[in-house]
């Protein structure tokens, strides 16, 4: 793994938003100027780390991203062997260091205007607020009748196999108080798209108070999620889950991540940093000009 150049936001942090990535060229710099857009206009940018988890793209994505730096001092990249989504937020997620911790899928299927509703009245007393395009009040929009039906049959499956109760497991838009998120994701196993199910699983046994948010969700033409082939790997994944709660193996932590965060712990969370701190450089874009500015 690959430590982008990183620069603590002067205020103590509030909130760190996770974004996986691979091969999001044409998305990502959208996304990130909509995310930062956003956090201005609500006077947030100096309390958020913004973290963008690269899982091995061959497109430039991870080198987009890293020549932001010197224009957001917010943003951190960290550059990752290609494992899969859930290998990329676990290694996101235990370098958060946020009070809260927000998982954000780089399509912005959920406009970033609707995370300040995880933090209001009825939900801001939970451990865990998942966005939900189930819940009442939630509403999609654009999504091709075929893949909802599979979504919810998929849904229909995992509650009766693992995770009774929840409508939507496999929304993209998640908070978390960072203390859940560090137990919760250090003893996660899962790399695939099964790990939206093994989180709440997880909490769920370990005792976390999880709600469901209702969200405006809008279906993208480009999605990556392939309904059979994915949803298969899927069902295969929520039954491992499964037989890891019999045999009570998912509440040994992950020792892949053990020594990630312990170093993480060790750092201080909100002290300012130098502007050159540096965790470890990256020597492919050491010698280029940064000249993409997010405005």
């Amino acid at each position: 793994m690959t430590v982008s150049p990183r620069r603590t936001p002067p205020a103590p942090l509030r909130l760190s938003i996770v974004i996986p990535t691979y091969n999001e060229q044409h998305r990502l710099p959208p996304t990130l100027g909509a995310i930062r857009a956003y956090l201005d206009r609500q006077g947030w940018l100096a309390f958020t780390e913004v973290i963008v988890a690269d899982d091995g793209s061959q497109d430039g994505t991870g080198a987009y991203a890293t020549r932001l730096i010197p224009h957001w001092r917010g943003l951190s990249v960290l550059l990752l062997p290609h494992a899969g989504k859930g290998a990329a937020l676990r290694q996101g997620v235990l370098a958060a260091r946020g009070e809260y911790v927000f998982l954000c899928d780089c399509d912005l299927s959920m406009p970033i205007v609707e995370l300040a509703r995880f933090f209001e009245a009825p939900y801001d007393g939970y451990d865990i607020a998942i966005g939900s395009r189930e819940a009442p009040g939630a509403e999609r929009f654009g999504e091709p009748s075929l893949r909802h039906l599979m979504g919810r049959v998929f849904n229909r499956l995992v509650r009766a196999m693992v995770l009774n109760g929840i409508d939507d497991t496999q929304c993209g838009f998640k908070l978390l108080r960072r203390s859940v998120a560090a137990d919760l994701f250090g003893r996660m196993a899962l790399d695939g798209f099964g790990f939206d199910v093994e989180l709440l699983a997880l909490a769920r046994r370990r005792g976390y108070s999880i709600v469901e948010v209702p969200i405006h969700w809008y279906y993208g033409r480009d999605s990556r999620v392939r309904p059979l082939r994915d949803t298969l790997r899927m069902i295969a994944e929520v039954w491992q889950v499964r037989q890891r709660l019999q045999r009570q193996v998912i509440h040994e932590p992950n020792p892949e991540v053990a020594a990630i965060r312990a170093y993480q712990l060790a750092q201080p969370a909100a002290s300012p940093a130098p502007a050159s701190a540096e965790v470890l450089a990256v020597p492919a874009l050491a010698h280029e000009q940064h000249h993409d500015v997010l405005h």
